[in-house]
């Protein structure tokens, strides 16, 4: 593992590369957005670490002008701001996972393992799991070849479910993905988007691609 770790604060610095290097993982610090943005483009990391405060240029750029240039890794964004709005704007320019400062070591640990071992499907704009099929330049979604007709909302579900294929997803984070911070925690508006995903999707197939995982969330694999 070749993990680069973009942070401006020494001691947070530090301490998450002294953690991963006793993970037997190799690690590079960078201090500012400029340079960190420079190295994640021309060298070969597994895992880029990004804090969202930096000086030159913000976390937040660094972020959209990599994924703008084509950069595919993921990208595990650290920030201070507990706001939904800003975590949905990190996930919506980008970034694959979020760790909102202070974090235990062992949360960010567990985060960047998941995201090593999930494969990328951003490469390619159609995202393909089992025969459904999304593509995300004509937002059309196909199973087995055959057209499926989905509202704005169902198509961002989705879409955030399969480019986190085989990873359960809470309904916090699909939440925060789809509607942003002008929700209502308290409602089932989720679950009821998935039910209606189910029947689009699954409900004329033997083969069932999204699963509950009682008490967490939901998962789309093949």
């Amino acid at each position: 593992m070749n993990v680069l770790v973009i942070e401006d604060d020494p001691t947070v610095g530090s301490f998450i590369k002294r953690g991963l290097e006793e993970q037997r993982w190799r690690v590079q610090l960078s201090a500012n957005g400029e340079e960190g943005e420079r190295l994640a483009a021309n060298e070969a990391f597994d895992v880029v670490i990004l804090d969202m405060r930096l000086p030159g240029k913000s976390g937040l750029d660094v972020l959209q002008s990599l994924r703008a240039r084509g950069f595919e890794k993921p990208v595990l964004v650290l920030t201070a701001q507990d706001a939904v709005d800003a975590k949905v704007k990190t996930l919506r320019a980008g970034a694959d996972d979020y760790v909102t400062k202070p974090f235990a070591f062992e949360e960010l640990l567990a985060r960047v393992e998941a995201l090593a071992r999930r494969p990328r499907v951003l490469a390619s704009p159609v995202v393909r799991i089992a025969d459904l099929e999304l593509n995300r330049d004509t937002r059309e979604v196909r199973r087995a070849g055959e057209p499926i007709e989905l509202t704005p909302k169902e198509y961002a579900v989705l879409e955030y479910l399969m480019r986190h294929s085989g990873r359960v997803m809470s309904r916090t984070l699909i939440t925060e993905y789809a509607w942003g911070y002008h929700f209502d925690p308290g409602t089932n508006i989720v679950d009821v988007v998935i039910n209606h995903l189910r029947k689009k999707i699954d409900a004329k197939s033997d083969r069932k691609l999204i699963t509950t995982v009682r008490g967490v969330g939901y998962v789309i694999k093949g």
